[in-house]
């Protein structure tokens, strides 16, 4: 090698170290979410889901970042189909329009009343006089699985539904006329009746919802799970180690917000 060269070689060295280095960017978790749909999320952080995000990116050394869009139809082709986003924070276990962690929690329909005497089964023979709540689902208004359970028994003259349309989440609406009288009996997605009958003055009471032996095959609880992008399976990996690390304190967060929950299924299976 000639003297030269090793001199150019020293020389470039010798430049490289004293250039700056330019510092580190940290990761960055990207989340899809409802700007304005508690208990799950709100643009100021309020919701469970925001507090589950928070801890995921802590555990996962990431920066958190949202792209806020309201939940209606189209919500994953337009944020994780698009591009926005890198996570949604729940959606039912084995979501096909995404790839899905192991699911987290798993809760069900419940029945909301004023008191322990009120309707607590599909079976319960003053459901045809009583007044009930039931959530409409999507921009199509379809009906849920106690909405279907409700008509097996003929109880649809006095059923008010609760759109995603309105002052609010169609939940809060629902159980604000539970407690407030309007309705005797509620039927209601768990996570939210739990959130907003707590809320209640006095609280209201909640009773799982299973389905009537007509209806056993129609599922009442889901497993609740996060999605990715089809095929992310280094995110999905990556959350579900940080899912694993976090659970005690996913479990708290639940409880903060009165989530009512069933047991996973063995094995944590996505």
């Amino acid at each position: 090698m000639s003297s030269r060269f090793r001199r150019a070689v020293a020389a470039s060295a010798l430049l490289a170290l004293a250039a700056p280095v330019a510092a580190e960017e940290p990761a960055v978790l990207r989340v899809c979410a409802d700007p304005d749909n508690l208990p799950y999320s709100r643009s100021d952080g309020s919701g469970f889901e925001n507090r589950i995000a928070e801890l995921l990116a802590a555990q996962m050394h990431a920066r958190l970042e949202y792209a806020w869009m309201p939940l209606r139809r189209g919500f994953v082709r337009k944020t994780l189909g698009a591009g926005l986003c890198d996570v949604v924070v729940g959606v039912p276990a084995g979501f096909e329009r995404v790839t899905t962690t192991r699911p987290y929690y798993r809760s069900s329909y419940v029945f909301v009343t004023r008191g322990a005497t009120g309707v607590r089964s599909f079976d319960d023979p003053r459901l045809t006089k009583v007044r009930i709540g039931v959530q409409l689902i999507g921009n199509d208004l379809a009906a849920t699985p106690p909405g279907y359970a409700l008509a097996s028994r003929g109880a649809t003259a006095n059923v008010t539904g609760f759109t995603i349309f309105g002052d609010g989440p169609a939940a809060e609406r629902l159980v604000r006329a539970v407690a407030e009288g309007r309705l005797d009996v509620g039927l209601v997605w768990g996570p939210q009746a739990g959130y907003f009958a707590a809320r209640a003055r006095p609280p209201l009471a909640l009773v799982k919802a299973a389905p009537p032996p007509e209806l056993a095959g129609l599922p009442f609880e889901f497993s609740i799970a996060m999605g990715v992008r089809r095929g992310n399976t280094a995110l999905r990996d990556a959350l579900d180690a940080a899912l694993d690390r976090a659970r005690p304190r996913i479990e708290a967060i639940l409880d903060a917000y009165a989530v009512p929950r069933s047991p996973l299924p063995a094995g944590g299976a996505r």
